[in-house]
């Protein structure tokens, strides 16, 4: 057996080394570690490669145990440590580090500014920056320079580039890439003109500016210019064709590129995933002379962007190495598709999961309404983010459950717009209005900018309480705020305008919409029709077929339901026929309960059962409900019973049935009808949430409970009560719910 000299010893030492670096960058961290493991002999440069690996792969808690056992650190020791809190957005973690440093380079300081510019915190960034102890180091004023831009503080970035001692030409690429990476492209060209040098990395932020607005010609003139472009230009030039559709010039580009990289090829691949053509991107992935993770990564989404999913599960099954975006893709793959067992096989084979993959299956979970498994993964979750947290809030919301929603939203340690958001908008659809209004207020009072859906939905709260007040500050804070333009607002200015009896406020909002969509056009034709203008809301409805909007359900079921308030019984059923048989639309429950309805109150009472017993659908409470006020009405208690018969094997335990067909025994004299209904109610019926009613006084929105003994006022508003009773009796008017009080 030959022994190694101490040379070769140092060159096996080296090359291994180089081997983790190489698998470490790669994504394979797995044989990196096995390398390590089996390395006999170990330097100092072995430890600090196997940390990178570490740290640029997720696993920083292994990273940090490592760096701990060393036997020896050098600088590049602590700054691989820095550099891998970095990597993975732990700040704190990294400040801790670099307090620790018996010693430090410009690296050091690099780092740490870097860390916290790149964070947003620019603050703590300029405090280390001023304890520099070498001013002349360009390389920590370009990351200053470089953070202030990247915020959008161009005047902060360009004074601290005036007093620069040494400008270098980094310095000018990062003053120019904080006006090209934030859109602001005419100071960008003028600050290009300035420079009294240019390499390619100015040429190529100049080009990626333009393809980043959109504007693919200025980019293509530019990219032209360029003395000798690199893969990163050609690249670039590439992207910005196939993110805007341009496959036929990103095709031709591609072929005229004499020197291809890896990057290319992915590039190229990626252009034919986005536009779905599978087949194409399938096929230029064979060809690749060599493939990364990214190459097999772009196809396995790719395959699942088209629904091909076994495709996708083979392929990732072929890769040469695991990956974790690539297994997150097939999971969100399974997700979308709601295959949540064999999404759950997939998560189950990752050994180091990040956040990116726990958020998937979560959301999968919460998708399916399968809370339980949600809330496992999320409390078995070791770094939550805020997508994690406000996904639990959507999920808990979604199945009604507002209490979990409320005690994980009050559980964040730090909200954003989208955990308030998620929690008021769980309240508006589970009809807690007044806890959703509450919840806007309370987000002002957090100092939070509320975005077009913190507006909308309290606007939409507003709208279902009628407080017509409170919608008009909402309205004016819109203003303020620069959201009076966004569709979305625009359109729940109307409803709210239009549900508080404001119509003429709902149609100026509606003339001032630029690009009115068919959500505007219903929004109006509902708030006509729901405040008794039924012929006005038809009219609308023309208009709108005029304008060439298309109608949607939610159009028929606002104009239908015109018809049914202003008895325009024709126009109705001239109307249902229009959505079947001119616009091609499914009729839902809701559209025949307007025809019900509206045939029902005109008395035609056969017609209106016929189309319960022949329609596709399933017949609602709602329609049962329909029939049987109708047969109220017009005092036809055969079809009534067998309306109530239907309605009550629906809805058993509801008080208001049994009231409504006692009533119709009662007014027929058959009261033993009546008392058989009654006790039959009793052993029915069970006890419900009270009901609760709200009035807006002086812009506060006031809630109170029926049979609600704490009212400071009860007792004289059942003397108001009372009063208006007598004075409906007087003139001959008795609705409904009186007759039910004096019977039941």
């Amino acid at each position: 057996m030959r022994l190694r000299s101490s040379g070769e010893n140092g060159s096996h030492v080296f090359n291994q080394n180089l081997k983790i670096t190489q698998l470490g960058k790669s994504g394979r961290v797995e044989e990196a570690i096995q390398v390590f493991i089996e390395m006999s002999q170990k330097n100092v440069v072995t430890y600090n490669s196997m940390i990178s690996a570490y740290a640029k792969n997720g696993r920083i808690v292994d990273a940090r145990r490592l760096f701990d056992k060393m036997p020896h650190r050098n600088l590049i020791s602590w700054n691989s440590m820095i550099a891998g809190y970095l990597h993975n957005d732990m700040v704190e973690e990294a400040h801790g580090i670099f307090v620790s440093m018996p010693k430090r380079d410009s690296f050091s300081w690099t780092l740490m500014i870097t860390c916290y510019t790149r964070n947003g915190e620019l603050e703590k960034a300029r405090e280390l920056f001023n304890l520099l102890p070498d001013k002349r180091d360009t390389v920590c004023w370009n990351a200053m320079i470089a953070g202030y831009a990247k915020k959008g503080l161009f005047d902060d970035a360009r004074r601290l580039f005036d007093e620069m001692p040494v400008k270098d030409l980094v310095s000018w690429n990062s003053m120019l890439a904080g006006y090209t990476q934030n859109g602001e492209m005419r100071m960008g060209l003028h600050l290009f003109e300035e420079m009294p040098e240019r390499n390619l990395v100015s040429w190529n932020l100049i080009v990626d500016g333009f393809v980043e607005i959109g504007n693919l010609d200025s980019a293509w003139q530019y990219f032209k210019k360029i003395p000798n472009p690199n893969a990163v230009s050609w690249v670039t030039m590439l992207c910005g064709f196939a993110r805007n559709g341009r496959i036929a010039e990103a095709e031709g580009l591609f072929k005229q590129m004499t020197d291809r990289n890896v990057v290319s090829w992915n590039a190229m691949i990626a252009a034919y995933v986005q536009d779905c053509q599978i087949n194409k991107a399938f096929r230029l992935f064979s060809e690749m002379p060599e493939r990364d993770s990214i190459s097999w990564t772009t196809m396995v989404n790719g395959y699942v962007r088209v629904g091909k999913l076994e495709e996708a599960r083979k392929l990732l099954h072929r890769m040469p190495y695991r990956n974790i975006a690539a297994q997150t893709a097939m999971i969100s793959g399974y997700v979308q598709h709601k295959r949540m067992d064999e999404a759950s096989q997939i998560f189950n084979l990752i050994c180091t999961r990040d956040v990116v993959c726990w958020n998937a299956m979560i959301a999968g979970y919460v998708q399916c309404g399968r809370m339980a498994e949600a809330q496992f993964l999320f409390d078995q979750m070791t770094n939550k983010d805020t997508v994690s947290w406000n996904t639990m809030i959507t999920g808990y919301a979604q199945v009604g459950l507002m209490d979990k929603a409320l005690e994980i939203f009050e559980a964040m340690g730090e909200r954003n717009i989208v955990s308030w958001n998620s929690l008021i908008t769980g309240f508006l659809r589970n009809g807690l209005y007044l806890d959703a209004l509450k919840s806007s207020r309370m987000l002002w009072q957090e100092g939070k900018r509320p975005d077009e859906s913190t507006f909308a939905c309290g606007l939409s709260a507003c709208a279902s309480l009628a407080a017509l007040q409170v919608g008009k500050q909402l309205h004016q804070l819109v203003v303020k705020s620069g959201y009076v333009n966004d569709l979305f607002v625009s359109n729940a200015l109307i409803a709210m305008y239009a549900k508080c009896g404001r119509l003429f406020n709902a149609k100026l909002v509606f003339k001032h919409i630029t690009n009115v969509d068919v959500i505007s056009w219903n929004s109006l034709i509902a708030g006509y029709a729901l405040n008794g203008y039924g012929k006005d809301a038809v009219g609308l409805f023309q208009e709108m077929l005029m304008e060439g909007v298309h109608p949607d359900q939610v159009t028929f079921i606002g104009v239908l339901s015109a018809c049914n308030h202003s008895g325009l019984v024709d126009q109705g059923l001239d109307l249902f026929e229009s959505m079947t048989e001119v616009y091609s639309i499914e009729p839902l429950a809701e559209h025949y309960g307007c025809l019900v309805d509206l045939l029902g109150r005109a008395g035609r009472l056969d017609e209106a059962f016929k189309m319960v017993r022949e329609m596709k659908i399933k017949p609602t409470a709602g329609l049962w409900g329909a029939l049987l006020g109708a047969s109220k009405i017009h005092q036809s208690l055969e079809l009534g019973e067998y309306a109530a018969k239907k309605l009550l094997e629906l809805e058993p335990h509801k008080a208001s049935n049994y009231v409504l067909l006692s009533n119709m025994h009662a007014e027929a004299g058959r009261w033993n009808e009546v008392e058989r209904i009654r006790v039959f109610m009793k052993e029915r019926t069970t006890e419900k949430q009270p009901g609760c009613s709200w009035i807006e006084v002086r812009n506060q929105v006031h809630s109170f409970l029926s049979d609600d003994p704490s009212q400071p006022r009860i007792a004289e508003i059942f003397s108001i009560l009372r009063t208006l009773t007598a004075e409906m009796k007087n003139i001959g008017y008795l609705p409904d719910f009186i007759s039910s009080i004096d019977i039941l």
